[in-house]
C-alpha cells in the first residue's frame, strides 16, 4: 500500500537531462568500471536511466562488471583493473571500494550512487565541494540512527537491549556505530556490537546473538549487510527478534520495519553524474547530491509471525505498509 510517493531532492541536486538526450560524441564508445559486492536489482535504475541519456551498452557502452562476492580484499585488484582498462568513470557502490578506488587513481572520475559519511572517511574534503575525483550522493546515515532507534521504541516501549550488526571492514560504519550507540544511550538502550569482517564471519555472529537473546536487532546497511539480507531477516524472524533495516529491500522480503532512502530511486540518479562527468564535468566541482525525504516501511505479515503489534498511529504514518 503506497501512500505517499515522493522526489528526493538535495539542496545541491543536479538537473537532469531530458529523456532520450543523446550522449555526447555519439561514435564514441565508453567504458564504464562497476565494483560491488554482488549483484542487486536495485542497481538497474543506474543502467535504464544511462541508457535514457543515450548510453546503451553493446552500441556506444560498455561495462565492466566486478563482484566482490564479500570479500573485500578483491576491491583492491578491481580498482587496479579499472586503471588498467583506461575506463572513463569508475562507479563503487560501498566505501571500502571507494578507497580501493582513490588509491588506484587520483585523475580518474569515481561515482559512488550511495555513500555513507564521505566527509569522515576521507572520501571528499566537502559535500559542497568534494576537491578530489570522487563525487556522487551521500546517505547521512549515521545521523538517521536516532530516528529508527526512537521508532523501535514506539513500536515495543519495553526495548532495553539490541544487537547491532555491522561490517567492520567498512570505515563509515565505524562511524555509524559511535552515532548509533551515541542515540541509544539518550533512548536509554544498551546495544551490543557484532562486528563482521568476511562473510565466514555471519554464522558465528548468529550463534552469539541467538544465545544471548537481545530484545531486537538493528542492522547497519553496507553493502556486504545488503549481500546477505535474506540470512539477517531469517535469522530476527526465527529468533522472533524485532529489527529495524535501513532500506525498503529488506522489509519486502521480510524484516519487520525499515526507514531510509529509496535506494532504486537514488541509484537512477547516481546515472546524472556519470552523464555529466562523460560530458566533461569534473567530480571535484560536483556537489554531493542528499536525500531530503526519507520512507518508513512495516511489514505486517511479519508483525504477525514474530508476535509484534504495530501501533495504528505508526501505521498512519507509514508511507508503505506490506501485507
Amino acid at each position: 500500500m503506497n501512500r505517499r510517493h515522493f522526489i528526493v531532492l538535495g539542496a545541491a541536486g543536479l538537473a537532469i537531462l531530458p529523456l532520450g538526450a543523446q550522449a555526447q560524441q555519439s561514435d564514441k564508445i565508453w567504458r564504464i568500471g562497476f565494483i560491488a559486492h554482488k549483484h542487486e536489482m536495485f542497481y538497474e535504475p543506474l543502467f535504464g536511466r544511462l541508457r535514457d541519456l543515450g548510453y546503451e551498452e553493446g552500441r556506444n557502452l560498455i561495462v565492466e562488471r566486478r563482484y566482490a562476492q564479500g570479500h573485500a580484499d578483491r576491491f583492491q585488484e578491481f580498482a587496479d583493473e579499472m586503471v588498467r582498462l583506461n575506463v572513463d568513470v569508475i562507479i563503487v557502490v560501498t566505501t571500502p571500494a571507494a578507497q580501493a578506488a582513490k588509491r588506484a587513481t587520483t585523475t580518474m572520475p569515481i561515482v559512488h550512487p550511495a555513500v555513507i559519511d564521505p566527509v569522515g572517511t576521507g572520501l571528499v574534503a566537502s559535500l559542497a565541494r568534494p576537491g578530489g575525483n570522487l563525487t556522487g550522493l551521500a546517505i547521512p546515515d549515521a545521523e538517521l540512527s536516532a530516528k529508527r532507534l526512537e521508532v523501535l521504541k514506539e513500536v515495543i516501549p519495553r526495548l532495553s537491549n539490541g544487537a547491532v550488526l555491522w561490517n567492520a571492514t567498512n570505515p563509515a560504519n565505524a562511524v555509524a556505530w559511535k552515532e548509533t550507540d551515541s542515540a541509544a544511550r539518550v533512548l536509554g538502550l544498551t546495544l551490543q556490537s557484532y562486528e563482521l569482517r568476511t562473510v565466514n564471519d555471519f554464522e558465528g555472529a548468529f550463534a552469539r546473538i541467538a544465545q544471548q537473546r537481545p530484545d531486537f536487532l538493528y542492522v547497519l546497511q553496507d553493502a556486504l549487510m545488503l549481500g546477505h539480507r535474506r540470512q539477517i531477516i531469517d535469522l530476527a524472524n526465527q529468533n522472533r527478534l524485532p529489527s529495524m533495516f535501513v532500506g525498503r529491500e529488506w522489509a519486502e522480503e521480510g524484516g519487520l520495519m525499515c526507514y531510509g532512502v529509496r535506494l532504486r530511486e537514488w541509484y537512477g540518479r547516481a546515472a546524472s553524474y556519470v552523464d555529466k562527468i562523460l560530458r566533461g564535468a569534473k567530480p571535484a566541482d560536483l556537489p554531493m547530491e542528499q536525500p531530503t525525504l526519507f520512507e518508513l516501511v512495516f511489514n505486517l505479515k511479519t508483525a504477525k509471525t514474530i508476535g509484534v503489534t504495530i501501533p495504528p498511529a505508526l501505521i498512519s504514518r507509514a508511507d508503505e505498509v506490506i501485507e
